[in-house]
């Protein structure tokens, strides 16, 4: 959204942003100063973050755990809303001001600032959702938000379908999909030489929580080629750094979070990255992954990345152990990576730079108001 912002900026449009002072999307905790500040093109309106979770909203967050958030009252879903957070000061200034913006971008679907503050300015609301099939997208407290805005913006094809089959969509929607930044250039022998890294190595990457396909990495250290280690970064609850591979394991190296330079070469230097998360919308590792021209090795049950790897041919997909066995060798003996890496380049070059999704975001924009 930060890179759309600054998209839209440096097309001429004037754009503030209205966000809060956290940094960690775990804790929520204040960090930033709150007020506004002027950052390159964009006013940056930040606000304090509250949690003061009610006894209501802990018992249906529990309930929606358990599965059973559907049973819930409507009063007991509207306090899960704020289970996780709220900006009370967010939703004062939307409520005075919204009126001035011609429009309102919202994401992603799930946030207390999109589902609570959306219906204030839902005549002239974009909500661009990055749904998962989770059981959060099932509650009909959430259905308002893909049903009521003028607009939504789906970043690919399974998540539009995806959202048709839990119910209700805004008549004006389409699929823009999403930005990705294409590097200057790629550093792949500085990475290895920076974090010593002699062997061939398999990719993981991106956050580890429930649904990012964590799981897998025990599974892809028994699977990894013979000679390849296995290379972990990114951040969240992740598994803890060993050089020991132990019997029939390949070597585990976890970097933890890199800087955005390193995440790129990272991307260059692997033999194979490998995407087994199932809770995608549109998935921008995999397309950094094949801008550095790297294979990728996907979940089949991960819809969304199994669409693009099918329409690029720029990856391969597992179900189980032996797939994914058979996968990673696949793609890391012959000249077959080095094929498939290439088709991702050019999928993604074709599809998905930022000025192709402007195009296609300020055409909708344009129809809407």
């Amino acid at each position: 959204m930060r890179e759309a912002a600054e998209g839209f900026a440096s097309r001429g449009h004037e754009v503030e942003v209205l966000t809060t002072r956290a940094l960690d999307h775990y804790t929520w905790e204040n960090v930033l100063p709150r007020g506004a500040s002027e950052e390159g093109r964009l006013l940056v309106h930040r606000f304090s973050v509250v949690r003061q979770a009610s006894r209501a909203a802990l018992a249906a967050q529990l309930a929606v755990q358990a599965g059973r958030g559907a049973e819930l009252s409507l009063d007991d879903q509207v306090s899960w809303l704020g289970f996780q957070f709220s900006s009370p000061g967010l939703f004062e200034h939307l409520l005075h001001q919204g009126d001035s913006y011609d429009a309102v971008l919202f994401s992603p679907y799930l946030f207390w600032s999109t589902s609570a503050c959306m219906p204030l300015v839902a005549e002239r609301a974009v909500v661009v959702p990055c749904l998962h099939d989770e059981v959060y997208a099932r509650l009909p407290v959430l259905r308002p938000v893909l049903s009521e805005p003028a607009a939504v913006w789906f970043l690919s094809g399974p998540e539009h379908d995806l959202a048709h089959r839990l119910g209700p969509v805004a008549p004006r929607h389409s699929v823009t999909g999403a930005g990705v930044s294409v590097p200057r250039g790629y550093d792949p022998e500085g990475f290895r030489r920076k974090y010593g890294l002699d062997r061939p190595f398999v990719l993981f990457a991106g956050r580890r929580e429930h649904g990012k396909g964590g799981e897998w990495l025990g599974p892809l250290r028994r699977c990894a080629p013979a000679g390849h280690e296995v290379v972990v970064i990114g951040r969240g609850q992740g598994p803890a750094a060993s050089e020991d591979a132990g019997p029939g394991l390949a070597p585990l190296r976890d970097l933890g979070y890199v800087c955005d330079a390193d995440r790129d070469d990272a991307f260059a230097a692997a033999a194979v990255y490998v995407q087994p998360s199932s809770m995608e919308s549109f998935s921008r590792t995999v397309m950094e992954s094949w801008l550095a021209g790297t294979p990728v090795v996907a979940l089949q049950g991960g819809e969304v990345v199994a669409w693009h790897c099918r329409r690029s041919g720029g990856g391969l997909l597992f179900g189980d152990d032996r797939g994914l066995r058979e996968a990673l060798e696949a793609a890391t003996t012959g000249g077959r990576g080095a094929a498939m890496g290439a088709a991702g380049r050019l999928y993604v070059l074709d599809n998905y730079t930022w000025p192709a999704v402007l195009d296609r975001m300020s055409a909708s924009l344009e129809a809407v108001l």
